[in-house]
């Protein structure tokens, strides 16, 4: 228990000091989001909304303190202010347009790659010399040196606009409107599995031979030799013994990966114009929404976080070491 409180302890700090250089890091710039706002409409903002435009984006003339407790007033709300590009729309609801394609898209194709390319690993690390390792695990490498948006180009350049199996842009068709119905689920399938497909190919190859290396390092030590000695399965030695023990390096690199889902898998999504955060990032970037980005490197690194913490309790639980020196 005091581990976990002790590293609760520690993403909470990180935490908090994230968002903290979230407040500063845009008033140590030059301008602000009003005066953004008022270039690029010309003029068509009159001078004396700028004031409130101000007020609006969270640059007062308040004391740097005050303008900190009124930031966490709102943050604590969920209220991450307003997005200029989308005016008035405020950020939470601009990224939570984009949140749920992303966690369908890049979740999705994240835990698939993890959990075949771990089987995989061990499978290969267990039969070495088999087919499985000499053929899918060097081809698996091969693929996986190539960029996952050279392969997402490759992917939708063969199967969308060559043979046209799978839709070239989009989550879904444009004359279909969201609905609990099986007609538009089996759309946004459709329109998802090139650019999921082209993640998983691209990372399979680097969760297997992770795992295959781990694998074969723990299949040398003393427990897998009393495991033998003692007659137990061959499975049984396989799963439990060596892959849950090799499984502690994977587990860690899949918290990382999972955090970072919320990123967008930014390349594949413009690609396939898919509008995932990834997307969103681009567009904030693009049209210089400072409070956009904002909230989406807050939100990403509050995902990273807490993933990690994730994967603290889970090698905490895998790892009886771990709970021998916490």
């Amino acid at each position: 228990m005091a581990y976990v409180l002790r590293r609760l302890g520690f993403y909470l700090l990180a935490a908090w000091a994230s968002l903290t250089l979230n407040f500063i890091i845009p008033r140590l710039a030059p301008g602000d989001p009003a005066s953004a706002m008022f270039a690029r409409f010309e003029g068509r903002v009159q001078p004396e909304a700028m004031v409130a435009l101000r007020a609006a984006f969270g640059f007062t003339e308040a004391p740097w303190y005050v303008q900190y407790a009124t930031y966490l007033k709102h943050l604590l709300r969920g209220d991450l202010g307003l997005s200029y590009a989308y005016y008035p729309a405020r950020v939470s609801e601009v990224i939570g347009t984009g949140l749920l394609w992303t966690l369908g898209l890049a979740g999705c194709a994240v835990i698939i790659s993890f959990t075949v390319g771990s089987l995989l690993g061990v499978l290969a690390a267990w039969n070495r010399g088999g087919w499985l390792d000499a053929t899918v695990t060097p081809a698996l490498a091969f693929l996986g040196a190539f960029p996952y948006f050279w392969l997402a180009m490759l992917a939708l350049y063969l199967f969308g606009f060559g043979l046209g199996w799978f839709p070239l842009r989009h989550a879904y068709s444009h004359d279909l409107e969201p609905a609990l119905s099986f007609t538009f689920a089996a759309d946004v399938a459709r329109h998802a599995f090139l650019p999921a497909a082209s993640i998983v190919v691209a990372t399979l190859g680097g969760w297997m031979l992770s795992m295959r290396n781990t694998m074969v390092a723990t299949l040398g030590t003393d427990t897998l030799r009393l495991a033998h000695a003692k007659g137990l399965p061959p499975r049984q030695v396989m799963l439990r013994y060596a892959a849950r023990n090799a499984l502690l390096p994977n587990v860690t690199g899949f918290g990382m990966a999972l955090g970072f889902v919320l990123s967008g898998s930014l390349l594949t999504e413009i690609v396939f114009s898919y509008p995932g955060t990834g997307y969103l990032l681009i567009l904030a970037v693009r049209n210089q929404d400072y409070p956009l980005m904002q909230g989406l490197f807050l939100t990403i690194t509050f995902a990273v976080l807490a993933a990690n913490f994730a994967v603290d309790l889970l090698c905490l639980w895998l790892d009886p070491r771990t709970r021998a020196h916490a």
